[in-house]
Parts: C-alpha cells; structure tokens; sequence
C-alpha cells in the first residue's frame, strides 16, 4: 500500500531509463518511511529481468541495498525524533499517551518478527524502520534483523515478478501483492488493537465495580 501517484507504466519507463538506479532509489525511500510505490517498481525490475532487459541478479543487489540503507535512515530518524512526533500525532488524533506507549512497548517485544517480516506487511514496511528507532530496539539486533528481512523480501519479489511475470499480466501481480499486504496488515493491526481494547474494557469494568 502506497500513495499510488505514480502509474505502472511510468514505473517501467523509468526503470527502462534508469534501471537498477531506480529500483535501489525507490526502495530505499520507500524504507525511509516516505510512501512512495517501491514495492511496485522493484516488481518492474524483476519483470525486466525476466524479460532479458535486466539482470535477475542486478535488480535482487539493487533492491536488498536499497531496503537496508532505507531501513536505517528510518531508524535514525525514528530514534532521534519519531517519539515526541509520535505523541504530537496522538494529541492531534485524541489517543491517550499510554496508549501509545502500549503500543510502543509491544513492538519492542515483537521487534526482530516486526522489522524481519515487516517487509511483507503494507504500511508496515514504510515504518518498520522508524518504529524500531522509535521503540529503541538495539542496533545489533535490528541491522542482523533488517539485513536478513531485506534479502528474504527482494528474494521474493523479485524472483516472483521474474516468473510469474511470464504467466499474468504485470498489472494483475501487482494487485495481487498489493492485495495480500493489505490482508497482512489486518492481521497486524488485530493482533495488537484486540489485547489493548479487552485490557481497557476490562479496566473499565473493574473501575465501575
């Protein structure tokens, strides 16, 4: 999921143009935390690849480079100044401060999954990297974590648009990673709203009592 302001076909004209510059830069301002579509162009560049215009092992190099520095730059900002954001963002959205230090305090404890399979999540691979800065996960953990996660995820994309991209339309592979993302990130949110709203209606009860 991304702000699709971008089409498809000026994706591919620019990963014609550019090549594996784009697929790296794309990524990696994806991971920053800017939402912009490089999950889709890194599907381009393994398309290409598949197609001969590209090199398979180019594009999964230029892909797994970009989200790792991506990821990092993320993390640093999300470190240095994600938190006083975060609870700016909370005043403005009416959610109480412990709230979000709930939510905080879990993705702490779920880091390495968030930040290693993040990647398959929508929205959660754009601010994977700055939640991790901002939940203080350790640095060692979190480039051992980031550095695996990055190439398990262009390993996938890319050698997925590689061959499926022969089977469907590029369109088509596209919405359908674009669809399980959404799915994914249902999931996610799920798992972490529904322990924090039993816990406040429960705390409400006993309040009431």
């Amino acid at each position: 999921m991304t702000l699709e302001l971008v089409t498809l076909e000026t994706l591919q004209d620019l990963a014609h143009e550019y090549g594996y510059w784009a697929i790296f830069c794309g990524i990696l301002l994806e991971n920053t935390g800017i939402p912009i579509p490089g999950e889709t162009i890194t599907l381009v560049g393994g398309f290409l690849a598949g197609s001969g215009d590209l090199r398979y092992w180019y594009v999964l190099g230029s892909a797994t480079a970009g989200a790792v520095l991506g990821d990092n730059v993320g993390y640093w900002i999300g470190y240095w100044g994600g938190w006083p954001l975060m609870l700016r963002l909370g005043k403005l959205f009416r959610i109480e401060e412990a709230n979000l230090e709930k939510v905080r305090t879990q993705f702490f404890e779920n880091s390495a999954k968030a930040v290693f399979l993040g990647r398959f999540v929508a929205l959660l691979r754009i601010f994977a990297g700055p939640l991790a800065g901002i939940a203080r996960m350790p640095y060692p953990k979190f480039l051992l974590c980031n550095f695996g996660g990055a190439i398990a995820w262009a390993s996938v994309m890319v050698t997925l648009s590689y061959f499926v991209g022969h089977l469907v339309p590029l369109e088509t592979l596209v919405l359908w990673v674009a669809q399980f993302g959404v799915v994914a990130l249902v999931l996610v949110v799920g798992a972490i709203a529904l322990p924090i709203w039993i816990e406040s209606r429960r705390a409400k009860q006993h309040a009431g009592e």
